[in-house]
């Protein structure tokens, strides 16, 4: 089970929603399911950011 707001602890060092969709999409590697427990509190993050890491994830 991947935890959003592991990975986000993990890479403290991210600056933007889109370097959180790619690290998601490498963190996906290995995992069957992804549990979004956070909300991201990117300046960029988007009202759809939900469906953005659902579809990295995949």
């Amino acid at each position: 089970m991947l935890w959003l707001s592991e990975v986000m602890m993990k890479h403290h060092d991210l600056e933007s929603f889109e370097q959180l969709v790619q690290v998601i999409k490498e963190e996906a590697k290995g995992n069957m399911h992804f549990q979004m427990d956070v909300k991201p509190t990117y300046p960029d993050t988007p009202d759809n950011w939900e469906d953005r890491l659902e579809a990295a994830f995949s």
